[in-house]
């Protein structure tokens, strides 16, 4: 695939995207979160690109959303699906949604939401998503205990590169080998002709080391396993709540999990404990062991009358005899004793089995006082024990860490599927919050019946259902507060929707495939002489626009002069008729514009139905072909009906001429 013919991806993009293992099937499936691991790509980022993956893939290079209150109605209606997400990455994910004029694209996420919405928005899994997120590559690991080995610097390179985790050292001979293995608990060396030879403590040889990173390096896959554990158990109660066919075993996931620190190192093994233990205790225990031979020794020679002839201690004396000397010919067997009991309290303390003999070489057999352990047998013991830990606990991360390599790829679909269906569930709470249907495209125009808006500020259930429908080029009529720009507004979302391949709140729609939805909201005051010519230019360019568009104007004499308006209004929709276009533009003007036109264009009008304390009570669906009536001829004819007076017929008249 060429990255760079994606829109928006430019050279240091498609580098970027490059590094990912499986580029291209991130994007054709639009999987924010893969396209989001991308070094350098941010979350927001990588919604664009998948937008951008989709629209080149349906060869989608329209414009649909033209004016800045379409692209609000887009963004409310985006709104309104992501409320429903539980997970961020879901969220963006439902950036990749987009009203569209490629019949290829619409289609595809119909089929989508034909499938999410027989989901069932389960409040479990709801609760378990909550708990779900893309998985992430655990950074900073670094493992000190454990070095690779070469003499050639293409090696050394290369393996500098796959494992960057480790330290790789340059070596020229055996020698070289003996003295890295001297200070590391296990050298990996990967020259085949190191092979068979014969060198001091754990030196292997792995030529094919990049081939078997889970053996060399298993701390990079517990790593993983450990950052992301809360978020693979969250996935597996998604896939058991909401009965999803499971990518691996949850059970050996659950199990495997349960075996892994939160360091990534592995839990609940005693020998590991034991010589863990060791180490630490090291000090304590040869400290303790002095104090052990020293009572006994020191409570022998207290106990005990020593008996030395003149001539003996004449002899000794001449001979320059230390205390040593006589402890060595009257208490031997007393020492020996307070040494064994020092080696035996190292050995039960530290629970000794194969380093037994180094904690009597710890206690040296010649005769003292005060016993004292031999530092450098001591720093021995430590070295073994230290190097006998991190070679258990190496053996059994590489045991754990094959028992996992198998879930490694699954679980990345395990996480995905269950992100993939909180988008599902976010459509289908969307269509069931708001009663809605998928719409049928065909003929001209647009037929909605039983719409209702979620846009506007008031419960969804008590917003009352309108029917409209226009298939040319229209007025729409009505009072004050009577719903004209929340017809409109609904006209619009139904259109986006749609377009998006999205179900739309009513109970049937029916609409044409626009090519592009110009929706001009209303202009707030009187324009000066250049925001009104810029207004007219923005107008000029819409009306030799090809294609079948859709218009929606708000009351666009608001811009200049009620005679010149009328005119102008007159003059675009005609343009517009002659072009075939749907349109409907909102106005008070719909009489005056009426006659400044030169076809039949059709009005239609929300009608007050009269007043009721002072309060409008309107027929919220338009009725064709009628002007509908103003507020003021509402109240005079109210005043008109209350009043036995011929000042307020006579005003009552005005309206009827």
């Amino acid at each position: 695939m060429d990255l760079e013919a994606i829109p928006g991806v430019g050279a240091k993009t498609a580098e970027r995207l490059a590094h990912l293992d499986d580029a291209e099937r991130a994007l054709r499936e639009g999987d924010v979160a893969a396209l989001a691991r991308a070094p350098g790509v941010t979350e927001g980022q990588a919604a664009r690109i998948a937008r951008g993956a989709i629209r080149e893939r349906h060869g989608d290079g329209s414009r649909f959303l033209r004016t800045d209150r379409a692209r609000e109605l887009y963004d409310d209606a985006l709104s309104l699906l992501r409320e429903r997400a539980v997970t961020d990455y879901a969220k963006r994910r439902l950036e990749t949604f987009y009203p569209s004029a490629s019949r290829s694209r619409i289609e595809e996420v119909r089929a989508f939401v034909a499938r999410a919405t027989e989901r069932d928005p389960d409040p479990a899994v709801l609760d378990a998503l909550a708990g779900v997120a893309p998985l992430t590559d655990p950074a900073g690991l670094r493992v000190r205990e454990r070095c690779l080995a070469t003499g050639d610097a293409e090696a050394y390179a290369r393996a500098e590169r796959q494992f960057p985790e480790l330290s790789v050292e340059l070596v020229e001979d055996a020698a070289d080998l003996a003295e890295l293995a001297r200070g590391y608990s296990t050298v990996i060396a990967l020259d085949e002709g190191f092979a068979g030879l014969d060198l001091p403590g754990d030196v292997r040889v792995l030529p094919d080391a990049g081939e078997r990173i889970d053996e060399v390096l298993p701390e990079r896959l517990l790593a993983f396993f450990a950052e992301n554990r809360e978020r693979l158990l969250a996935a597996a109660d998604v896939h058991e709540a909401a009965g999803l066919d499971s990518p691996c075993g949850l059970d050996a996931l659950r199990d495997g999990l349960s075996r892994i620190e939160a360091d990534g190192t592995v839990r609940g093994d005693e020998e590991l404990g034991r010589l863990q233990d060791a180490v630490s205790d090291v000090d304590a225990a040869v400290s303790t062991g002095e104090s052990v031979a020293n009572d006994r020794l020191r409570e022998a020679i207290q106990t005990r009358d020593v008996t030395i002839e003149g001539a003996d201690l004449l002899s000794l004396v001449e001979q320059g005899a230390r205390v040593d000397a006589l402890l060595d010919r009257e208490l031997a067997d007393e020492f020996d004793e307070a040494v064994a009991a020092a080696r035996e309290h190292v050995v039960d303390a530290l629970r000794l089995r194969d380093h037994a003999d180094l904690a009597e070489r710890a206690f040296p057999d010649d005769p003292t006082f005060p016993v004292r352990s031999d530092d450098e047998a001591v720093a021995r013991l430590r070295t073994d024990l230290a190097a006998a830990r991190d070679r258990r606990a190496a053996a059994l991360k590489a045991d754990l860490a094959a028992d996992l390599a198998a879930l490694r790829a699954p679980v990345e679909d395990l996480v995905r599927d269950a992100l993939e269906l909180d988008v599902e569930l976010a459509v289908a709470r969307f269509a069931r919050d708001f009663d809605c249907t998928l719409p049928a495209f065909g003929g001209r125009g647009f037929e909605i019946e039983g719409g209702r808006s979620p846009l506007l500020d008031v419960p969804f259930e008590d917003v009352e259902a309108i029917d409209y429908g226009v298939d040319g080029v229209a007025l729409l009529s009505g009072v004050n507060s009577g719903g004209k720009t929340s017809t409109i507004d609904l006209v619009g979302l139904t259109v986006v929707l749609a377009q998006m391949g999205l179900p739309v709140p009513a109970e049937r729609v029916r609409l044409e495939r626009f090519d592009a939805l110009h929706y001009q909201a209303k202009s707030q005051g009187t324009l000066d002489a250049g925001a009104f010519e810029s207004t007219l230019r923005e107008f000029g360019g819409l009306v030799t626009d090809e294609g079948n568009r859709l218009v929606l104007v708000d009351e666009l004499e608001s811009i200049t002069e009620p005679g010149a308006s009328a005119k102008i209004i007159a003059g675009i929709l005609e343009s517009l008729d002659e072009q075939g276009a749907t349109a409907v533009f909102v106005s008070h003007l719909a009489g005056e514009i009426r006659e400044a036109t030169g076809f039949d264009v059709q009005v239609d009008g929300i009608e007050a139905v009269g007043l009721v304390d002072g309060e409008l009570e309107v027929n919220r669906s338009p009725v064709k072909g009628r002007l509908a009536r103003s507020t003021p001829e509402l109240i005079v004819e109210k005043l008109a009906t209350a009043e036995e007076d011929a000042f307020y017929d006579r005003l009552l008249g005005k309206f009827a001429e």
